[in-house]
């Protein structure tokens, strides 16, 4: 359970209609194998003790009483789990049947939730047996052995599970679901996290889908973990067919579904500590006054085996259907926004400095796509190179080449001579390759590009992304500067996908080439003299790899993960690719960096939002330049 994991289990057990001495036998056969795999919520389907299609047969005494019977005994076999299971059954209370999900804890019955919506349409007939549960918990005597024990019985009972902070578990039981008031949305504003559901819902053609579509988005719009178990093989097939469609989501991910027609057990590692860090970020998520029983349920604190995957590039689809799709999707959000800038502006050139790196080449792909929706000539494009002292012939080669193959027009601007002269200006040694002599060549091209559009009333297209505004990897006044940043909301992972998009889509053969050249040239500066005419100077050598910082950059601002907990799933993800060691390296780096450079980002140019993550300051990131990296570092020196 630690970071707020929590491993939940849907369980489909083989049943017998009718007999619920052998169904009992099997539901705590599929318990013991669920704790086995370290389920600590358990989730069964709906009249599961009796099996669901029982029809009249609900009416005989023989049935019912069986049934509490053996709801006793599967209490008692819970006794020394560590699990909170839900059962289902039939159970008369004041001479009215009610259909009953039972919440067991280590012997005891701490709770029974009747179901509250009673589907009397198409082939459901359950308003013929049963009474709608009523929502105020009241006692329910039961005789256990002779001693009788009051347990809640009511709709509006949670589960307060002490062992992970912020899990309450809310239950309802099929139909309740697809109701427009569902049973769900006020247990989630009276504060559960996590919400199980006991179903038996049949198969017709086309209605697997749709189940799932309403179990994702129950979890998506709760903003809640959702166990789903319905009935499946040993149901009778007089009328219906039963799959034992299990499904576990949270917050609209569908975490694990089970193969439908093939009884078993899912498991999946819901992540609470998300799900409230989602619920305080959105100020609409408002909590209701309400009249709810809390019932405490101590579970052992321990670590959870984790299962669950979490996709180590999160800002980039794995299915290259998606993949495009999204790409697709960003291309035109950076090509509107900026053609918003010159509709505004009046504008009707632009300046773009072109290195032959991806970051420029994406701005000028960006730029050249706005040109042609606003139908203004791309020969007034201004793609500026600037050969300094770190510039190879194989960037500079590709910069032009790009320019032409566009269909812009191409300036070159050597600023050697500039930038020595500066230098000795400010008596800088030309021999000292330190950061001064880095950042003298990156402001003085800002200062060029900027002059240029002044002189021919332009603006200057940033070229900078997300990854590298998160590092403080950009000269303050620099390459930091710009009239209107395209890229300043993309990761560097992405980057590289949105150009070889381009690549992909573009049907130029020439335009292709130069573009997967410059997808195959290593991500660097080129601010220092290059080696034998090959570049010396590669980012990820000095801060690091982007697909972790990248990561890293996800599950600290989308996520609120704490860095124990990043470092821990980083491990996981790029188990294989990187030692321990190496990731722990780079995650300092990367807060040390993320606290150090927030100065840069406290002032940064327009530029659009294209994802879930952002850094502007007047978007997503609302963060002081003074922030102290202390407690956060320290966390990470205690691993």
């Amino acid at each position: 359970m630690k970071h707020g994991f929590i491993k939940v289990a849907a369980v489909t057990p083989k049943i017998k209609v009718a007999d619920p001495v052998f169904n009992a036998e099997q539901i705590c056969m599929e318990t013991d194998k669920a704790v086995e795999n370290g389920a600590k919520i358990i989730v069964f389907p709906e009249l599961c003790i009796t099996g669901y299609t029982c029809g009249d047969l609900f009416l005989q005494e023989l049935l019912l009483t069986e049934a509490k019977e053996q709801l006793l005994a599967i209490a008692s076999h819970t006794l020394g789990k560590d699990a909170l299971v839900f059962v289902g059954l039939p159970l008369v209370r004041e001479n009215k049947l009610y259909n009953v999900a039972a919440a067991l804890h280590r012997g005891n019955i701490l709770g029974l939730i009747p179901k509250a919506n009673l589907p009397t349409y198409a082939e459901f007939y359950e308003g013929r047996h049963f009474m709608p549960g009523n929502r105020e918990p009241v006692p329910y005597i039961l005789n256990n052995r002779g001693d009788s024990v009051s347990v809640p019985f009511g709709t509006d009972i949670l589960f307060d599970i002490s062992a992970i902070e912020g899990l309450r578990v809310g239950c309802e039981i099929c139909e309740d679901i697809w109701v427009p008031d569902a049973p769900a949305n006020t247990h989630a504003m009276a504060g559960a996290t996590l919400i199980v559901n006991l179903s038996a819902s049949n198969e017709t053609v086309g209605k697997d889908e749709y189940r799932k579509m309403i179990v994702k988005s129950a979890s998506a719009r709760l903003i809640a973990g959702y166990v789903y178990a319905s009935a499946g093989e040993g149901e009778s097939t007089q009328d219906l067919v039963f799959g034992g469609h299990n499904m576990i989501a949270e917050n609209g991910v569908l975490l694990s579904e089970a193969k439908r027609f093939d009884n078993g057990i899912i498991y999946a590692d819901i992540d609470i500590h998300r799900i409230s860090h989602e619920r305080r970020r959105m100020s609409t998520y408002t909590s209701k006054e309400n009249k709810y029983l809390t019932v405490p349920v101590a579970l052992k604190k321990e670590e959870t085996s984790l299962s669950r995957t979490f996709v180590s590039t999160p800002f980039v689809p794995d299915d290259k259907t998606k993949r495009d799709k999204r790409c697709d999707e960003i291309l035109s959000i950076q090509s509107y926004g900026l053609k918003k800038r010159y509709e505004h502006t009046g504008c009707k050139k632009a300046v773009v400095g072109v290195s032959g790196g991806l970051d420029s080449t994406l701005a000028l792909l960006v730029t050249a796509r706005t040109f042609d929706m606003l139908s203004l000539d791309k020969k007034d494009i201004l793609a500026v190179t600037m050969p300094c002292f770190g510039t190879t012939d194989r960037t500079h080669e590709n910069a032009c080449k790009l320019a032409e193959a566009l269909g812009t027009t191409l300036e070159e601007v050597n600023i050697k001579e500039a930038v020595t002269l500066h230098f000795r200006d400010i008596k800088q040694d030309e021999n000292n390759h330190d950061v001064t002599y880095e950042n003298g060549q990156a402001r003085e091209r800002t200062q060029v590009l900027m002059d240029i559009a002044n002189k021919e009333s332009a603006l200057v297209i940033g070229t900078g992304d997300m990854s590298e505004l998160a590092l403080g990897w950009a000269t303050y006044n620099g390459d930091h500067m710009s009239m209107y940043g395209v890229n300043a909301g993309v990761p560097k992972t992405l980057v590289r996908h949105l150009v070889q998009y381009y690549a992909d889509t573009c049907n130029d053969e020439k335009l292709k080439k130069i573009l997967l050249d410059v997808l195959a040239t290593p991500v660097s500066p080129e601010l220092l003299p290059p080696v034998d005419g090959v570049i010396s100077q590669k980012t990820e050598d000095l801060v690091g790899p982007y697909e972790l910082h990248d990561f890293f950059l996800y599950y600290m601002l989308r996520c609120g993960f704490e860095p124990e907990k990043i470092y821990r799933i980083a491990k996981l993800s790029f188990a294989g690719q990187y030692d321990d060691g190496a990731i722990l390296k780079w995650l300092k780096t990367f807060y040390r960096r993320f606290f150090a450079q927030q100065f840069k980002r406290s002032c940064l140019p327009d530029g659009p939002k294209v994802g879930s993550v952002a850094v502007s300051p007047r978007g997503d990131l609302r963060m002081p330049s003074d922030a102290c990296a202390r407690i956060w570092l320290e966390r990470l020196e205690k691993i």
